[in-house]
C-alpha cells in the first residue's frame, strides 16, 4: 500500500528525535492557490523535506526506507496560522535534518536548510536554526568576542563608537590615514574601511594599513588611547587567507571581511592561529537574502564561524530593513548563551547619528559597537568634533542624563552642534499593560 504522506517524514516530534544529532530549521510558509479549496499542505512539506536531503520528485530503487530513516529531513513541528481565506494555507513549520549527511561541512549543511527548499514556495522564509552540541563543538566561534575586545581595549562597560571611512573608495592611503587620525583625536574607539574598499589604482590594503597605523600611533601619543582599525581584506578564497596573514604580520589589529566572501572563509580565518586579531563581519549580500532568510539565522551562523563583530539592522536607521523586533532579536542571538561559543558584538547601523544614542543603547544595551560614517564625518565642525559628539552622546546615556540637557553643558559643544544639525528622537511608548489612557499612571511633579 502506498500512503500519501510518508511515515518516516511525518511520524516525528521535536521531543522525540535525538536533538544531539539533528539540526532543526524553523520556517514560515504561506501558500495560496486561487480557486482551489483543497490544498494538501503536507504533500508540499514532504517534498521540501526530501529535497533538502535524500529524495527527488520521482522515487528510485536505491531510495530505501533505511536511507530515508537515516538521512532524510523530518517534519517535527507544524503550527497552522488560522486564515479566513479558504484558498490559503499558512503555518510555521519545523524540519529536523540529521547531521550524518554532512558532519563537519558548512556549505553542505546550508544546502539542507537553505537550498532548493525556496523553490517550492514564494513565501517560504527560514526563521531560525537549532544547532546541536555535536555541531557546535566543531566550530571555533569568535577568538575575542565581547569580553576579549573589552579586555584588549580596557573599556569595561560602555558602548563603543566606530568611524566608517568614507567615501567607500577612491582615497589614497594618506587621505584614509588623515581621516582616521582626526576621528582618533576626537576619541573614537574603532575605525573600519568601508566594505567596498579594495585594492584600486591609488590604494592597496598594505599601503593603507601602513599609513593608518602611523597616524594612529601619533594619535595615541596625544590621547593615550589605542584605536582598533579594521582593514578590509575581502578577496577570492585562495588569496584572502594570505592577505589576512600578511596584514597581521604588518601590524593590523583588526580585519574586515564581507559576507560575499562566504561563511566557510570566515570560519577558516577565525580558526587560523596565525591570525590573532578581531574580525568584523560585514553584512553585504545578506540584504538580498533577507526576504528568504531572517537576520537572526545569519547572526547565529556568523557567530559560530568566528565573527567578533557583525553589523546589525536597527529600526531607527536610514534603511530599516527589518522590523524592530527582528533587529533586536538579531542582537539577542549574538549575545545569548551558545555552548562554548563566545559572544559577538552587535553593531546597530546605517545612517545613525549622535541623537539616536539613547534609543539605540536603550534597546540594544551597552554591549554594542555603534558605527557611523556620515553621522560622524558630516558634523558641522569637522571629523574630530564628529567623533567627540558620539563619545559625549554615549556618556550622556551612561550617566542617565537626557541627551539635550547633556548637550547644553559648555564642555559638550560637539554634541550640541550634532543635535542642532541632525536632531534627536524621543522613542514612542506602547501602553500594553493598561487598556485605556485614563488608567495610565499619573506622575506627580515635586
Amino acid at each position: 500500500m502506498e500512503r500519501y504522506h510518508l511515515p518516516e517524514i511525518f511520524l516525528n516530534t521535536l521531543d522525540g528525535i535525538d536533538l544531539k544529532t539533528h539540526i532543526v530549521a524553523t520556517y514560515y510558509l504561506k501558500d495560496r492557490l486561487e480557486g482551489v479549496e483543497f490544498i494538501d499542505h503536507f504533500e508540499l512539506l514532504q517534498a521540501i523535506a526530501l529535497e533538502g536531503s535524500t529524495g527527488t520528485w520521482e522515487k528510485v530503487e536505491e531510495d530505501t526506507l533505511q536511507v530515508r530513516q537515516k538521512l532524510s529531513g523530518k517534519l517535527v513541528g507544524y503550527y497552522e496560522i488560522p486564515t479566513e481565506d479558504k484558498y490559503t494555507r499558512e503555518a510555521v513549520v519545523q524540519f529536523a535534518f540529521p547531521i550524518y549527511a554532512w558532519t563537519d561541512n558548512l556549505p553542505m549543511m546550508l544546502l539542507s536548510i537553505a537550498g532548493n527548499c525556496f523553490a517550492y514556495s514564494q513565501n517560504l522564509r527560514l526563521l531560525d536554526i537549532f544547532l546541536p552540541s555535536e555541531i557546535l563543538d566543531k566550530f571555533c566561534g569568535p577568538k575575542f568576542g565581547v569580553e576579549g575586545i573589552r579586555k584588549i581595549t580596557g573599556v569595561a562597560e560602555r558602548p563603543f563608537s566606530l568611524h566608517i571611512i568614507k567615501p567607500k573608495m577612491g582615497m589614497t592611503p594618506k587621505q584614509v590615514a588623515n581621516q582616521v587620525y582626526q576621528t582618533a583625536l576626537g576619541g573614537v574607539d574603532m575605525a573600519k574601511d568601508d566594505e567596498m574598499t579594495s585594492d584600486v589604482y591609488n590604494n592597496t590594503y598594505l599601503d593603507r594599513l601602513d599609513a593608518v597605523l602611523e597616524k594612529l600611533y601619533k594619535a595615541e601619543k596625544q590621547t593615550g588611547k589605542k584605536v582598533i582599525y579594521f582593514l578590509s581584506i575581502t578577496h577570492e578564497p585562495d588569496k584572502i587567507v594570505e592577505r589576512a596573514r600578511k596584514a597581521v604580520k604588518n601590524g593590523a589589529n583588526g580585519l574586515l571581511i564581507t559576507y560575499s566572501a562566504g561563511l566557510p572563509v570566515l570560519r577558516q580565518i577565525a580558526s587560523d592561529p596565525k591570525i590573532n586579531v578581531p574580525i568584523l563581519w560585514h553584512a553585504s549580500h545578506m540584504i538580498a537574502a533577507q526576504p528568504r532568510i531572517s537576520w537572526p539565522v545569519f547572526a547565529k551562523l556568523a557567530r559560530v564561524c568566528g565573527a567578533d563583530l557583525m553589523l546589525t539592522p536597527t529600526y531607527w536607521s536610514s534603511i530599516p530593513m527589518v522590523s524592530m523586533e527582528e533587529g533586536l532579536r538579531t542582537a539577542h542571538v549574538k549575545l545569548a548563551p551558545l555552548g562554548k561559543i563566545k559572544q559577538t558584538f552587535p553593531m546597530p547601523c546605517a545612517g545613525v547619528y549622535p541623537g539616536l544614542a539613547p534609543v539605540i543603547i536603550g534597546e540594544y544595551g551597552t554591549d554594542i559597537v555603534i558605527p557611523a560614517g556620515g553621522g560622524m564625518l558630516g558634523h558641522p565642525d569637522g571629523y574630530t568634533a564628529g567623533a567627540a559628539a558620539w563619545q559625549q552622546a554615549i556618556s550622556a546615556v551612561m550617566e542617565g542624563v537626557h541627551i539635550v540637557e547633556y548637550a547644553k553643558r559648555p564642555e559638550n559643544r560637539a554634541l550640541r552642534r550634532a543635535i542642532e544639525k541632525w536632531g534627536y528622537i524621543e522613542r514612542p511608548k506602547t501602553p500594553w499593560l493598561r487598556v485605556a489612557p485614563q488608567f495610565h499612571p499619573k506622575r506627580m511633579e515635586i
